[in-house]
């Protein structure tokens, strides 16, 4: 079972311009592999390629724009994982043993 999707395939799936998804590429938006002259998205990706089509296309938003909102949305999962760590750890009954 393949797990990529072409560039080609993918831009007529989502109706977008070619020049976009090499654009994401080349910001490091998307992380794609090239086999036999052909760029190809991981299946994984695909949540992120189609939530910048939508930004991009919807809202109208440009690169520099998708740029910082990809920051923002990496530094928020940052902390909502620090957040579920120093909440388990305040729940651990060892934890409060030191003390």
């Amino acid at each position: 079972m393949e797990n990529k999707i072409s560039r080609e395939e993918l831009i007529k799936i989502y109706k977008v311009e070619i020049t976009f998804f090499d654009r994401l590429e080349e910001c490091g938006l998307l992380q794609t592999i090239e086999e036999n002259n052909t760029k190809y998205l991981l299946f994984e990706e695909i949540n992120n390629f189609e939530k910048f089509a939508n930004f991009h296309y919807d809202l109208e938003i440009n690169l520099p724009g998708l740029e910082v909102i990809h920051q923002l949305l990496q530094q928020i999962k940052l902390l909502q994982s620090e957040n579920i760590s120093l909440q388990n750890r305040a729940n651990l009954p060892e934890y409060f043993e030191d003390f």
